[in-house]
């Protein structure tokens, strides 16, 4: 029998207004600077090997090497998963709100101190880079579970989906602006310090003013986060936290009066019944738990897996597509602050033409026909594009067929993003207790993020071309870009098989996903993995 709390069924019933608009900007906003935070790097990377590994006499700018490209590039992933597991975890034992004010003042802090430096030496440069960037994602990583259980928290069951969807969405911005921004600053810095290509004049390509492009960059992230601060703090606590959590029914009444502007009774004794009800008090390493959501938990963190793996290891091939399609020169072609502006220019390309729109499809259409349909037609057709992109690999070489090969790679995104990268994101959020909603996300958060590490640098060196004498200066002789894609497509193959494991949760409360407002043992709804009790949306 079930036993739902008023003000809960009020916040699922209540119609769209103002304070799910806030709620949207104040999560998103967090979301924009990671996608800022995590994205700009890559549209630096370049001048800092310019800069910092010049080498006198050498045909080619200056690159990173290897390892150091790893690190300054793969030590925010690793700050990120970190980051999701702990403050997955702490959000649920100090409530969402405490806790995300830290992730906050974490984030705008360590973008700032990531455009400093102790000196002008090219390691300690790289190390306090390194450093101050893993501890910036760190606070990236507590974003992710909080700004989605939040948002879940706060939504009707109408469009919740579009609600968590739209703050995953702002990545999308966050992309962009990294890249707009990137243009204003490179062609500023053009105009004021106009330099010869490397070619003509290797040492005066790199004016030494290059050196406050990239931190300007980087520094400039903290500027959203900084501004969102306060809105954050003023923020109540979610009222699942405060009733079925903390237990404090008078509260959640008094706070959710105040944000829908209706009078909520407290049901203090409910409240009680439903915290002391056995069958709802199992933890994350319990049987009870692996009953129940097991699957779930397996379903989210290999769907969220298998999708890193391959969004990521798309960021790798953009270099050669930009390349090959003429949008960037060959580097000894351009000065240093040129290289910037043209792959900030390509990059912010990509992003308004495939990955901002494919975020807005997902918010658009996800509580119209359904995550799962949504999820499964987005690998579905990654799987397609990948192999369409593989098999014929050769023929996309020619100069006469680069077009057709940027529509399929854009499309390739567009379905990430109109696919299993919103929706990954939005799950979690949704099907797991109170209790443990955090700490689930976090940890399908992290599983993702081990992907974006495996997709990013297990095929950095897997794409290198199977000659050594081909492959990329310190790297070992790979599988090829072709056989590296083939690999791809069964990657996105398995993702859309392990979809199956994952709940339908679109127009269903979030206590009818978990069961917490059951009273029998026994009767609990959606306990079973998706393909026992549901029905496909129709496409």
């Amino acid at each position: 029998m079930a036993r739902e709390l008023q003000v809960l069924n009020a916040l699922d019933v209540a119609k769209t207004q103002w304070y799910h608009f806030t709620a949207i900007i104040i999560a998103g906003m967090g979301f924009f600077t990671d996608a800022y935070d995590l994205f700009c790097i890559s549209l630096v990377t370049k001048l800092l090997g310019r800069i910092y590994y010049h080498v006198d006499g050498a045909e080619k700018p200056g690159i990173l090497p290897p390892n150091v490209s790893a690190a300054v590039n793969g030590v925010a992933f690793c700050g990120t998963l970190s980051g999701q597991l702990f403050f997955g975890w702490l959000g649920d034992k100090m409530g969402r709100k405490k806790v995300y004010g830290m992730t906050l003042m974490l984030m705008v802090i360590c973008s700032i101190a990531s455009g400093l430096s102790f000196s002008r030496d090219a390691k300690a440069v790289m190390s306090t880079l390194c450093f101050f960037r893993f501890w910036l994602g760190f606070g990236i990583g507590g974003d992710y579970p909080l700004s989605a259980t939040i948002m879940s928290e706060y939504a009707n069951k109408k469009t919740r989906g579009a609600f968590i969807a739209a703050v995953f969405a702002m990545q999308g911005f966050g992309i962009l602006t990294g890249g707009i921004f990137a243009i204003i600053i490179s062609s500023a810095f053009k105009a004021r310090f106009d330099a010869p290509a490397y070619q003509v004049d290797a040492l005066a390509s790199t004016v030494p003013q290059a050196d406050y492009v990239w931190r300007i960059i980087l520094m400039v992230g903290a500027l959203p986060a900084a501004l969102t601060y306060y809105w954050r703090m003023k923020m109540p606590e979610t009222a699942r936290y405060t009733a079925l959590v903390a237990k404090n029914a008078k509260q959640a009444a008094t706070d959710m009066s105040r944000v829908l502007q209706v009078d909520l009774e407290a049901e203090e004794q409910k409240v009680e019944q439903l915290t002391e009800d056995k069958s709802n008090q199992f933890g994350l390493f319990t049987k009870k738990f692996l009953h129940r959501h097991g699957l779930h938990l397996l379903g989210t963190t290999t769907t969220w897996f298998l999708l890193d793996i391959a969004f990521y290891s798309q960021n790798l091939f953009q270099k050669d597509i930009f390349s090959a399609i003429g949008w960037i020169p060959k580097a000894q072609t351009m000065n240093a602050i040129d290289e910037v502006y043209r792959i900030a220019r390509a990059q912010t390309l990509i992003a308004l033409c495939s990955t901002v729109p494919g975020y807005w499809f997902t918010v658009a259409f996800i509580d119209r026909i359904g995550r799962f349909a949504i999820q499964l037609m987005g690998f579905f057709f990654m799987t397609v594009f990948m192999f369409a992109l593989a098999i014929p690999y050769n023929h996309w070489t020619h100069k006469d067929n680069r077009i057709g090969f940027v529509v399929m790679y854009s499309l390739t995104f567009f379905f990430a993003n109109f696919g299993p990268n919103a929706t990954t994101f939005v799950v979690p959020a949704e099907i797991f207790p109170a209790r443990l909603r955090s700490t689930c996300h976090g940890i399908s958060a992290a599983s993702g993020k081990l992907g974006a590490i495996v997709g990013a640098f297990g095929f950095l060196y897997l794409a290198q071309d199977q000659d050594k004498a081909k492959a990329d200066a310190g790297y070992p002789a790979g599988i090829g870009v072709k056989n590296s894609l083939l690999v791809l497509g069964v990657v996105n193959f398995f993702g859309m098989v392990f979809t199956f494991l994952v709940p339908e949760s679109k127009g269903k409360s979030l206590e009818e996903m978990s069961g917490e407002n059951e009273t029998d043992e026994g009767s609990v709804p959606n306990a079973e993995p998706r393909s026992h009790n549901r029905t496909v949306p129709a496409v």
